[in-house]
């Protein structure tokens, strides 16, 4: 097999990308594999023409069709040296003539020609790097200076679409999603209004985790934009999140997005002075989360995360609603309902406790751990409302003790923490 030269690999890696600036998916794919992405077409797109001085025995590295590139894992490591040692060298290029020219008195026109040559090589070259190593860091900041230098809007909507193209095959990393979210912040206050780049972020996320799951950065950027989000967004992401946390309930990253846009409507409630019916509104979507995971809780056994997000929503009820701290100007909520509501949630949440604590099979182990999480909660419950009716501390030990008796020291501490109960 002859042996193809590095640097040719990488001038036609970034003739590719030059050449089809749509391109929105990466893969990595066996040698093998390319004759069956070209089927039986013989000629396809995959390099179409040769950039001058391209090795010819490099032409079935790449696949370039419909805007997907493919590259041959053959070629990984020594494309990756030539972009790393190519980068390398651009970025000390770059860093000398800035140092030499900016010690002189004066800057001459030719500085700028070379100084723009040497950023788009750059540029050009940390983009190769990245799609080979979406995690190296000394490339992304060179992108942040010199973008942050240009102050261009097409060159942060690049940043994204370069961002977005990693994502596309590396969705759990960290660098490309911070340098999404740093991008965001310039464009915000720089340029447009986000309303329209918020939708298409909610809708990448959304994409990304139904292809990797338990994916927390992904869900973790999604909750950095709730606050670029308007209340109009806030209640239509609720709605549109709803069917994908059903159907994803072991995912609490989901959870605490919602968490976190319940969390927005609560900030703001004091805020909406002009719409008299908001407090009422959050009170009524609050009910209706509860109603939800409730259903969820008897439906999937033993899943923690439905009980962890009905602790959030409980002491929030607690906390917002069966105090009275909703008392915004034009959003008075009628005392003696909400009073009803407190005793019917406290009886609701017995109801639940005593119908997961019981266990139709002993062979099914997600009952043992559903009857587990139903009796911390309760637990839970009682420190958090002094009024709430207290459960027996015997029972509590003896049902804890029989589900979990390796941890009989901790059930005793926090039955001991539950005071008189």
């Amino acid at each position: 097999m002859t042996r193809v030269n590095p640097s040719h690999l990488l001038i036609e890696l970034e003739h590719v990308l030059e050449s089809d600036p749509l391109i929105d998916e990466v893969g990595f794919v066996h040698p093998s594999q390319f004759l069956v992405l070209n089927g039986d077409q013989p000629q396809t797109k995959n390099i179409s023409e040769m950039p001058s001085g391209s090795d010819a025995n490099a032409s079935g590295n790449f696949w370039n069709r419909d805007h997907k590139l493919g590259i041959s894992i053959g070629v990984l490591l020594p494309l990756y040296n030539a972009a790393k040692q190519a980068f390398m060298e651009a970025v000390e290029r770059y860093k000398k003539e800035l140092k030499e020219e900016y010690g002189e008195d004066s800057v001459s026109a030719s500085f700028f020609n070379s100084l723009d040559c040497l950023e788009n090589d750059v540029m050009k070259h940390s983009r190769a790097l990245l799609l080979l190593s979406s995690d190296f860091g000394t490339a992304w900041n060179s992108r942040k200076q010199i973008v942050s230098k240009k102050q261009q809007l097409a060159m942060f909507v690049d940043e994204l679409h370069l961002s977005k193209l990693i994502l596309s095959y590396s969705p759990k990393s960290e660098r490309a999603w911070s340098h999404r979210r740093w991008a965001i912040k310039i464009i915000s206050r720089k340029f447009v209004n986000l309303q329209e780049i918020v939708e298409e972020e909610s809708e990448l996320v959304k994409g990304l985790a139904e292809r990797s799951k338990m994916n927390y950065r992904a869900w973790n950027h999604r909750c950095w934009l709730v606050s670029y989000m308007s209340r109009g967004q806030i209640l239509h992401e609720l709605r549109k999140s709803k069917d994908w946390a059903g159907l994803n309930v072991a995912d609490s990253s989901c959870f605490h997005y919602r968490a976190r846009l319940l969390l927005w409507l609560l900030d703001h409630v004091g805020n909406c002075n002009q719409d008299a019916n908001f407090g009422v509104e959050l009170y009524l979507v609050w009910k209706e989360e509860l109603n939800w995971v409730e259903g969820l809780i008897k439906r999937y056994i033993g899943r923690e995360a439905l009980w962890l997000h009905r602790r959030f929503l409980s002491v929030c009820w607690i906390n917002h609603f069966a105090t009275l701290s909703l008392n915004a100007p034009g959003q008075d909520i009628d005392k003696s309902l909400l009073t009803h509501d407190t005793d019917i949630f406290i009886s609701n949440e017995l109801q639940l406790f005593q119908s997961c604590t019981v266990i139709p099979d002993n062979n099914f182990e997600d009952y043992k751990a559903q009857a587990t999480y139903a009796a911390t909660y309760i637990m839970w419950l009682m420190k958090q409302v002094p009024e709430f009716p207290k459960v027996e501390a015997s029972k509590l030990n003896i049902l804890l003790k029989e589900l979990c008796p390796e941890k009989s020291t901790i059930w005793d501490g926090l039955i001991s923490l539950c005071g008189n109960i």
